[in-house]
């Protein structure tokens, strides 16, 4: 094999040990765990707010920017449920690039995994013990879930990943809500045979264990835009979007708690960060249209940090994205008030 083995990590066992939660910190997990699993199970009509940077980079500006968050879900809690994006490994379409704090906890040193599951533990941790917040990341790696599985309360199937077997069978196996993007095809029956996989229980080889889950009703649709064969960017947030899922989650009898969430970046926007806010107001403007589409509708994922926009390459802006191009905080605050007022 083409490959060097560096040196075996440590267990997740081994590293919560290591970084146990607090005693407060459990209560907070689980008093959002069930906040959101009212949205998502129909016994609460808050709508979910999945909003953070598009990978979380550096530790203390994504703590900044969680920190701000605090106060706004304060003021909204009546209408919004925040659950903080804290993004620690990235999908790379060629392999090239920036792979998250979970590669790299500092960017600018060599690649160490071991430093960064240490890291990416640690930051969570942080959120959850200064603001409350037990946030979202992307479940890129299925069998690195345990090593954050006590301080999340979702995770995303990315759109390069919902096709796997393994990221469906584990997300079988959690209990929180885990949201199956659809591809970048755009083929929404490759989505509803991913919700439908992680819905249902399954035997399987889980981190050299032979596992039984139960199924997750919690798995949920995100829609994300999608790319033609051309590679051109399209859109599927629209009313007609909507609609048209709601129609496919009718015919599916055998979904449970049929739910969406819409990415309002990426494909949706064509990575245009400021298309975010409108995109937003149009998702609500359609569910107000529309009384069959309020119960499906979840939330809305954003993109949003501190500052507007991206870092060129190789440049470090204190709270500016070094990947995607997100939603500066003063729109991103004014945004959340909009839209708990629209509700």
């Amino acid at each position: 094999m083409n490959m060097t083995y560096k040196r075996a990590l440590l267990e997740p066992k081994s590293i919560k040990d290591m970084y146990p939660v607090s005693a407060s910190g459990k209560q907070a997990k689980e008093q959002n765990d069930k906040q959101i699993s009212d949205v998502m199970c129909g016994r609460s009509d808050k709508l979910i707010l999945v909003i953070g940077p598009c990978s979380a980079d550096h530790e203390d500006p994504v703590i900044d920017y969680i920190s701000r968050l605090r106060p706004v879900q304060d003021k909204v809690q009546d209408k919004l449920v925040i659950i903080p994006r804290i993004y620690t490994n990235k999908p790379r379409t060629t392999g090239a690039g920036y792979k998250g704090m979970l590669h790299q906890p500092d960017p600018d040193a060599r690649p160490d995994i071991l430093k960064g599951l240490i890291a990416i533990r640690k930051l969570h941790m942080r959120a959850l013990n200064e603001t409350g917040f037990s946030c979202a990341d992307e479940m890129l790696y299925p069998e690195n879930h345990n090593y954050l599985s006590d301080l999340l309360s979702y995770v995303a199937v990315g759109a390069r990943s919902v096709e796997n077997q393994q990221h469906r069978l584990t997300a079988s196996g959690l209990d929180i809500p885990a949201g199956m993007k659809n591809p970048t095809s755009g083929d929404l029956s490759v989505m509803m045979n991913s919700i439908r996989a992680a819905q249902a229980g399954h035997t399987f080889i889980y981190r050299n264990w032979e596992v039984e889950s139960k199924g997750n009703p919690m798995a949920h649709a995100i829609l994300r835009g999608f790319v033609d064969s051309y590679g051109k960017s399209h859109p599927n947030y629209h009313y007609e979007d909507l609609l048209r899922l709601y129609e496919m989650f009718q015919a599916a009898q055998d979904i449970k708690n049929p739910s969406v969430i819409v990415d309002c970046n990426h494909s949706n926007s064509g990575k245009q960060f400021n298309e975010q806010i409108r995109i937003a107001k149009e998702v609500l403007h359609s569910m107000r249209h529309n009384d069959n589409l309020r119960p499906m509708i979840k939330g809305l994922m954003i993109e949003s940090y501190i500052e507007d926009g991206a870092c060129a390459r190789g440049e470090f802006t204190y709270g500016k994205s070094i990947t995607d191009p997100c939603l500066g905080w003063e729109k991103t605050e004014r945004l959340i008030y909009e839209l708990a007022d629209l509700l």
